[in-house]
């Protein structure tokens, strides 16, 4: 019953295939690569309309304040509201703007974001594009973000426009680095690119109790943790939202946009936050599998949801506790901490495979970690830089 529940996703498009079975083998391609699409689609928008009231909702409790309560039971009709209202609102373009590239922008970066969505294991048997260098496909797909903010700043003939542009893609680029790095541990421990491969080898349990997952081992804990800081500059969340500091440069790159094209951005932010944190999934926690053998009857979608939707939380919940960081701040962690220690979670990751995958590799990779971050903190202990702050007042 449980294995039947776990397949009716894929037994349901296996039944919809077979009415085509006299059909040429192209056409059943096409048809099942549209079922994954139009199901990607279903599912991860209607994510986003849910994940878009709820933090609002998860902040207006975390600052105690109501959030939206208007729209339908408990405000839950807001995503509808907001939708409509985007539709209809008057599409604004700049009168010397590069029409064109301003158009292109926002679609190019909402189907950069719905194609990385494609490669991740949702459940057993359920990838909707298998790839062999699935991983090597996602991070191709997500550098081309940094092209789309670009056209953005550019199409805009905007200075505010295009500073927030150049902001937007220096922080990407400079964490694209430590994300990219902390994954190749990963790839290198499972010796392959495909996701699927990599959720595999993470099944089973030590001492029938502790997931394998690789979040439990000294290189990957610190590897899903700059992983997670990376995930969270890449997809311009608070505190690292930089560019999009109202405060200081009005929208970023999205200054001159409004109506459908600045809904369009907005939800690629948000699909983008799904795909980086699905390939943390992936990657660090297991994929699919349940956390005991106990809830292995749990159906393993129902998991993998499970685990997107605590990493989901946990940037809500940064968002609503954190301040913004400066910019230089922002750039010399990236470049002075989070890339050696990138570099050092390959290292511990290499001591661990070679010292035999067991209780002394687990040790010395702890180690090696732990020398490079207590050296990296101490070369960039920075209270030793600031004099001792003076308040003067006006008698």
């Amino acid at each position: 019953m449980s294995k039947s529940i776990d397949q009716i996703f894929v037994n349901a498009k296996q039944w919809l295939l077979t009415c085509l079975g006299g059909s040429p083998t192209w056409v059943i391609q096409v048809v099942s690569s549209l079922v994954n699409i139009f199901a990607l689609l279903a599912v991860f928008l209607t994510l986003f309309a849910l994940i878009s009231v709820l933090e609002r909702k998860i902040l207006a409790r975390i600052q105690n304040r109501y959030g939206p309560n208007r729209v339908g039971p408990f405000g839950l009709f807001q995503p509808i509201a907001d939708g409509i209202k985007m539709l209809i609102k008057e599409d604004i373009v700049p009168a010397r703007a590069d029409k064109i590239v301003h158009f292109l922008a926002p679609i190019l970066i909402a189907a950069a974001a719905i194609l990385a969505l494609g490669v991740i294991p949702y459940g057993r048997k359920m990838t909707p594009f298998t790839i062999d260098g699935g991983i090597l496909f996602f991070f191709a797909v997500g550098s081309t973000t940094e092209l789309a903010v670009f056209m953005a700043g550019w199409g805009s003939n905007n200075k505010f426009s295009m500073l927030g542009a150049m902001r937007a893609i220096a922080q990407m680029i400079s964490y694209e680095l430590p994300l990219i790095l902390t994954a190749l541990p990963v790839v290198m421990v499972v010796s392959s690119l495909t996701p699927d491969r990599i959720v595999a080898a993470q099944a089973g349990y030590t001492f029938g109790l502790v997931p394998r997952w690789f979040v439990f081992t000294p290189w990957g804990a610190a590897a899903f943790i700059l992983f997670f800081i990376s995930g969270l500059v890449e997809s311009n969340r608070t505190p690292f939202d930089v560019p999009e500091g109202e405060s200081e440069i009005v929208a970023g790159h999205m200054t001159e946009y409004s109506g459908f094209k600045y809904a369009t951005f907005f939800m690629a932010e948000y699909i983008g936050m799904f795909a980086i944190s699905g390939l943390g999934v992936t990657l660090f926690l297991g994929g699919w599998h349940a956390p005991a053998r106990a809830l292995e009857f749990v159906p393993s979608y129902v998991w993998f949801f499970a685990k997107l939707s605590t990493l989901l939380f946990v940037y809500i919940w940064v968002r609503g506790t954190l301040p913004r960081t400066r910019v230089d701040q922002m750039m010399n962690f990236a470049w002075k901490f989070m890339l050696p220690m990138a570099f050092t979670c390959i290292l511990a990751a290499a001591v661990w495979h070679y010292a035999g995958r067991g209780l002394r590799g687990w040790l010395w990779s702890l180690l090696v970690i732990a020398i490079v971050y207590t050296a990296l903190s101490t070369l960039l202990d920075t209270r030793r830089k600031f004099a001792p702050r003076v308040y003067r007042f006006a008698e």
